[in-house]
C-alpha cells in the first residue's frame, strides 16, 4: 500500500468523494456550477450538503463552519454542530443546503475600513464550491466568500475571485486570435513559505515574541549567518519530526506539500508546495500558515511567521511563482518550439512587461506592511523599487525585436508576424537574480517582495487584473486590425520600447542601481507609508472598477485599513517596548549596576586598586541607564501623540517618522547595556539562546 498517495485527501471532499458520493445527476450539475460559476440548484444543495455531513461525520467531524478571509489577513470561522433536536426530544444529525451555501457571522467586528460601521452587524458567508470542503480539528471547513450586507466584499477571496475571472476573459481574447481550442484560462501559482522555530519556553519568556511576533530588543550573538553553514543543512531531528508531521497533515488535507529545507538564517526553514490555482493555491498557503502554527506547539515549538523577527540576520519572504495556463494544461509563459508559440509568448511576456511597468506602485502596496519595512531592500530581499529579471537571452531577443535586427542566438529565421523564432532555450537558460522584485525563472515569474506573513491574495489580484489590462489593450488593438499579423509585429515591439525602463538584470542592491531606477522614472517606495497614497490614485481605482474587482468604495476602504493596520502595529511595538524597557531592562541594569558598585566599594575599602573592567562597565552602565531612560520617555511621549491622532494618514506618518526612530534609539541603548550586564541578570533569552535552543 502507497500510504502517500492513499492517505493524500483523505479529509477532502474531492471530485473523486463527490463522484462516488452523489447520485450522477446531482454530481454533474454540481460540476457545471463549478465550471460555469453559476449559482447552485437549493435541490442539488441539499443533497451535496447530505453527502457532505454524512461522509464529514464518518471522518470524526461534528460541526462546520464556512472558513473565509477576512481583512484580517488571517482565516476566520463560526463553528455550529451537526446536531439538532429530533420530533421525539432525541438528537439527530442535520446540515442543510441552505448552511452549506450561506452562513451570517457577525460583519461590524473585522476591519472594514469604513464599509461596517459596529451597530451595522450582518453579514454574509457564501461557498466557494471551486475550493474543496475540508476537515481541521472535528470540523467540517467550507471555503467561503464574506460580505457585507450591502455586498461589498470583506475578504480577500472575493476580489480574488474577480481577478481570475478578469484575467481569464481577456485572455481568452487573445488565444481566439490564436486560434486557440481552450476554453478557461488560470493564474497558476507556487508561494514558497518561509519561517522560522523557536522553542516554545524560550519564546514565552519574550513579551516581545509573544504580543509582537518579532524581537524588539537583542544584541547581536556571537554567531549568526556568517558561515552560511545552516542553509540546505542537514535537519535536526526536532525540526525534521514536526515536518514529517506538518507534511502528513498537509496531505490529509489536499495541500501538495512537496519541498522542505533549511533557510539561511539559523532555525530559519522553508516550505514549498505544487502549482495550484490562485485561488486553491491562496486557500492551501492560508491553511498551511495555521497547521504549521499548531503542528509547532506539539512539538514544544513555535513557528514564528512575522516577516524581520530577529535583527541583523534573514527575514523571511513568501515567494509567489505566478504564470497563466490554459484548461488544456498550456503555460503560456512556456516560450514554446514553434514560431506560432513564440508569437503568442512573446505577446503574454509583453502583456506581463507593461503590467509591472504600469501597476509597479500597486505591486508595492500589495507587499506593504510595517513588518516587511523591515526586510525589504535587506540582504535576502528585493529592494522597494520595483523591476524585473528577464535574463540576458531574452532581454536580448526583445532588444532585437525593438531594433528590428534578427537574433544572433541558435535560431535566426524570421516569423511571419515580422518577429524571429525563439531559439529552444531549456529553464533555467538564465541565472537567477534573488535581488529582483519580479523575475522571470524560465516558464514563470516570482513576485520575491511579499513578506512571510501575509495572505498571497493580494499580490495577486494585483498582478491578475494588471496582466488582464495589458491583454485587454492589446485584445481591443488586434481585434480591430485589418492586418493581424503586421498588427502584432507593431504591437509587440512597441511595448518593449515604450516599457524597457522595467526590466533591470543586475544588483538591486547596488547603490547605483537606485540612482539609475530614479533616471529612468520608476517609483522608490521606501516605507508602506509611502506607498499606501498610491492606491486611490484615479489610475488604480480606473483599473480595478473596468475589471469589476473593486469597486471605488472598496479600494478606499483597504487603503484605510492597510493604513490603519500599520499603525496599530507600530504603536503595539512601540507599548511593548515601553513595557518591557521599564519593568525588565532598567530593574536588570540597575541591579547589576548594584552589584559592581558593591564589589568597586569592597575592594576600595580593602585598599586595592579597582579593577579597570568593573570600573569602566560601571561607568557605561550607568550611561546606558540614563541613555534608556530618556529614550524611553520621548519614546512614551511620542506614542501619545501617535494614539491621539483622529487622521488614519497622519497617525501613520507619526509612528513612520517618530515612533520607529524613538523605537531605534532605545534600542541600540538597551542592546548595548545587554553585552555589558552579567548573563544571569539580564531577563529574558538572548538572541543566542533562542537562535540555537533546538
Amino acid at each position: 500500500m502507497d500510504h502517500l498517495t492513499d492517505d493524500f485527501g483523505y479529509m477532502v471532499f474531492n471530485a473523486e468523494t463527490m463522484r462516488s458520493l452523489l447520485p450522477e445527476d446531482v454530481y454533474k450539475s454540481l460540476k457545471h456550477t463549478i465550471q460555469r460559476g453559476e449559482d447552485l440548484d437549493i435541490t442539488v444543495a441539499n443533497v451535496v450538503a447530505g453527502a457532505m455531513k454524512d461522509w464529514a461525520i464518518s471522518k470524526g467531524a461534528t460541526h462546520y463552519t464556512h472558513w473565509f478571509q477576512p481583512m484580517t489577513g488571517i482565516t476566520a470561522e463560526k463553528h455550529d454542530s451537526f446536531i439538532a433536536p429530533g420530533p421525539d426530544g432525541k438528537a439527530i444529525s442535520e446540515f442543510s443546503g441552505k448552511s452549506l451555501i450561506k452562513g451570517e457571522p457577525d460583519a461590524s467586528s473585522f476591519p472594514s475600513g469604513g464599509l461596517r460601521a459596529t451597530f451595522e452587524a450582518r453579514g454574509y458567508t457564501a461557498w466557494d464550491p471551486t475550493s474543496y470542503a475540508f476537515i481541521k480539528d472535528g470540523s467540517l471547513c467550507i471555503p467561503s466568500v464574506f460580505c457585507s450586507y450591502g455586498g461589498e466584499a470583506l475578504d480577500k477571496k472575493t476580489p480574488l475571485l474577480r481577478s481570475g475571472e478578469a484575467l481569464n476573459t481577456q485572455a481568452m481574447r487573445i488565444l481566439k486570435l490564436f486560434g486557440t481550442d481552450a476554453r478557461h484560462v488560470e493564474a497558476k501559482v507556487g508561494p514558497e513559505q518561509e519561517y522560522f522555530l523557536i522553542d516554545k519556553e524560550l519564546f514565552s519568556r519574550r513579551e516581545d515574541l509573544v504580543i509582537c511576533g518579532r524581537t524588539l530588543f537583542g544584541a547581536k550573538p556571537p554567531k549568526g549567518q556568517e558561515l552560511e553553514d545552516h542553509y540546505f543543512g542537514a535537519i535536526k531531528p526536532r525540526v525534521s519530526a514536526f515536518m514529517k508531521e506538518l507534511d502528513e497533515e498537509l496531505w490529509k488535507m489536499g495541500v501538495f506539500a512537496k519541498t522542505k529545507h533549511n533557510e539561511v538564517a539559523p532555525c530559519q526553514h522553508e516550505f514549498a508546495p505544487v502549482f495550484a490555482g490562485a485561488n486553491i493555491a491562496t486557500d492551501h498557503n492560508q491553511l498551511t500558515m495555521e497547521t504549521m502554527k499548531r503542528v509547532a506547539d506539539r512539538h514544544g515549538l513555535v513557528c514564528i511567521l512575522q516577516e524581520k523577527p530577529f535583527d541583523g540576520i534573514n527575514g523571511s519572504g513568501k515567494h509567489d511563482n505566478w504564470s497563466i495556463a490554459t484548461d488544456r494544461g498550456v503555460n503560456l509563459l512556456e516560450p514554446g518550439v514553434s514560431p506560432h508559440e513564440n508569437a503568442q509568448f512573446l505577446l503574454f511576456i509583453c502583456a506581463v512587461i507593461k503590467a509591472v511597468d504600469e501597476y509597479q506602485d500597486l505591486l508595492r502596496i500589495s507587499v506593504a506592511t510595517a513588518g516587511n519595512d523591515h526586510r525589504l531592500g535587506e540582504s535576502e530581499a528585493p529592494p522597494a523599487v520595483i523591476s524585473m529579471f528577464l535574463g540576458e537571452e531574452l532581454t536580448e531577443i526583445l532588444d532585437c525585436i525593438e531594433r528590428g535586427v534578427p537574433y544572433g542566438g541558435t535560431e535566426k529565421n524570421f516569423l511571419e508576424v515580422g518577429v524571429h523564432v525563439l531559439p529552444s532555450f531549456p529553464k533555467d537558460s538564465t541565472d537567477r537574480n534573488r535581488t529582483s522584485p519580479f523575475a522571470f525563472t524560465g516558464n514563470k515569474f516570482e513576485f520575491r517582495m511579499p513578506g512571510s506573513a501575509m495572505s498571497v491574495a493580494g499580490p495577486n489580484i494585483v498582478i491578475n487584473t494588471a496582466v488582464a489590462e495589458s491583454l485587454r489593450q492589446f485584445a481591443d488593438e488586434l481585434e480591430s486590425a485589418s492586418d493581424f499579423k503586421s498588427a502584432l509585429n507593431s504591437l509587440i515591439r512597441r511595448t518593449v520600447k515604450e516599457h524597457k525602463r522595467i526590466i533591470f538584470n543586475g544588483d538591486g542592491y547596488s547603490s547605483d542601481w537606485e540612482k539609475e531606477a530614479e533616471r529612468r522614472g520608476l517609483l522608490n517606495l521606501r516605507t508602506a507609508v509611502d506607498a499606501f497614497p498610491y492606491y486611490t490614485s484615479e489610475k488604480n481605482i480606473s483599473l480595478f472598477e473596468r475589471h469589476k474587482v473593486f469597486t471605488e468604495k472598496e479600494i478606499r476602504s483597504r487603503r484605510d485599513i492597510l493604513t490603519g493596520s500599520y499603525a496599530k502595529i507600530v504603536i503595539i511595538e512601540a507599548l511593548t517596548m515601553c513595557d518591557m524597557a521599564g519593568k525588565d531592562i532598567l530593574p536588570a541594569i540597575g541591579k547589576y549596576i548594584g552589584q559592581l558598585a558593591s564589589t568597586v566599594n569592597s575592594v576600595r575599602a580593602a585598599s586595592a586598586p579597582v579593577p579597570y573592567h568593573e570600573s569602566n562597565t560601571l561607568v557605561r552602565l550607568c550611561e546606558l541607564s540614563d541613555a534608556v531612560s530618556a529614550a524611553l520617555k520621548l519614546l512614551d511621549s511620542a506614542v501619545s501623540r501617535a494614539r491621539t491622532e483622529p487622521d488614519v494618514s497622519k497617525r501613520a506618518l507619526v509612528c513612520r517618522d517618530e515612533l520607529i526612530p524613538r523605537m531605534a534609539e532605545l534600542r541600540r541603548a538597551a542592546d548595548e547595556a545587554e553585552t555589558l550586564v552579567e548573563r544571569g541578570c539580564w531577563p529574558f533569552p538572548t538572541y543566542g539562546d533562542l537562535l540555537y535552543g533546538i
